[in-house]
């Protein structure tokens, strides 16, 4: 069997929530040696409540392990370091100050592994005058600037309907931690990858900030249309909606074309790009006064066959049951100890040699004690007594 591509890294993760196991299930999909570790003992949170919440984890925690340490103990923060001298890369999403109070900030690490690569993910960064703030996930969309350009006009700010912020810090963790462990290979040296939630959801507004940045103009809500574009949004049939987006003027003409209604190409309300953002409402009224003649599935037929762009509207069910998603893998199964065969949100990201086929269930609180402590040098007699004291 091939080793998976990330099979020679050993991660410990100290995260919880979402934006840093988001960044760890990177590393665990690709086939690191993660180890969770947890602390002692029935936690609240130790078997999540609800169907839900209970998904959600064995999806976010998957192909890892898991063992208990009590960071506070004095002789659990011993072990710990013993297992950092073997380890390549920690990642953590404590609030700024805990790690300096554990005793297990970057000066500390890289004390016992100079090539230890400690990678945080906090709410608004390492330091500054936020550093101490509780970060979640909406408070960053925010701040960060999605809500006010999310939702129709007129209508108050919206929250996207995912984390978005807590997702990409992740992801930018991930590619953070993935730059320092290849600049390790020259170097030799580890070193420290900060990112924050809203670090993360700054970046993504993308062109909406550059609006400001370059123009000073401050983006508001559009809606279903895109900001800058039309004919680009939602249009409904005679069955549904269907998502358009006709950019430029060529597209447009194609567009009024397949409609049957080329006539629109030379209204002189809709000749330009600026007048056809100009007179959005009047054109995405005409549009919908065709698409609303006939079905969806008759309108993408119709659409895709002259390449303009378009698509259907689909619930989470009519997502993965879609063909070319399921083509894709984005439904990954896995063998649960209790519930039998599950699925899992599978990776975007397709290599043509380093392939997962098996993914593993997230573990419960402390299952691979002894096997991993065994795997660090760590004896059973001496196990048997950090547990007893409290350590592990």
């Amino acid at each position: 069997m091939t080793k998976l591509a990330l099979s020679h890294l050993t991660i410990l993760d100290l995260t919880r929530v979402r934006s840093g196991p988001a960044a760890i299930r990177q590393f665990a999909d690709w086939g690191a040696n993660v180890i969770k570790i947890e602390e002692p003992g029935d936690m609240p949170d130790d078997k999540p409540g609800g169907s839900a919440q209970f998904a959600d984890y064995q999806n976010t925690h998957r192909n890892k392990r898991s063992v208990t340490l009590n960071l506070k103990n004095p002789k659990g923060r011993e072990l710990f370091l013993e297992m950092v001298k073997q380890a390549d890369v920690v990642v953590e999403n404590y609030r700024p100050n805990v790690k300096f109070k554990l005793g297990i900030d970057y000066e500390s690490l890289r004390q016992v592994n100079p090539r230890i690569i400690l990678a945080s993910v906090s709410g608004f960064g390492q330091d500054g005058p936020y550093k101490d703030r509780p970060g979640l996930d909406q408070i960053a969309q925010g701040l960060g600037g999605i809500m006010s350009v999310t939702g129709e006009p007129g209508r108050g700010p919206m929250r996207a309907g995912i984390p978005v912020a807590d997702l990409t810090s992740g992801l930018f963790c991930a590619i953070g931690t993935m730059v320092a462990l290849l600049e390790r290979e020259v170097s030799g040296q580890g070193q420290w990858v900060q990112t924050s939630l809203l670090q993360a959801q700054v970046w993504m507004m993308d062109f909406q900030i550059m609006r400001w940045l370059m123009n000073k103009e401050i983006p508001g809500q559009s809606g279903n249309d895109h900001p800058t574009s039309s004919p680009t949004g939602v249009f409904q049939t005679s069955d549904g909606y269907i998502n358009i987006a006709a950019m430029g003027t060529e597209m447009y003409v194609r567009l009024v074309t397949v409609l049957g209604v080329p006539e629109m190409a030379n209204d002189p309300r809709y000749q330009t790009l600026q007048l056809r953002a100009k007179n959005r409402p009047e054109l995405n009224a005409d549009i919908a006064a065709v698409t609303q003649q006939n079905t969806t599935k008759h309108w993408i037929d119709l659409l895709n066959k002259e390449g303009v762009p378009c698509g259907s509207i689909k619930n989470v069910q009519e997502t993965m049951e879609d063909p070319q998603v399921q083509h894709l893998g984005m439904a990954k199964l896995l063998q649960h100890p209790k519930l039998g065969e599950i699925s899992v949100v599978g990776q975007p990201v397709i290599l043509s040699r380093s392939k997962r086929e098996v993914f593993t269930a997230a573990p419960d609180r402390g299952e691979h004690n002894a096997e991993v402590y065994a795997e660090f040098g760590i004896s059973a007699e001496r196990i048997a007594a950090l547990h007893q004291e409290g350590a592990i």
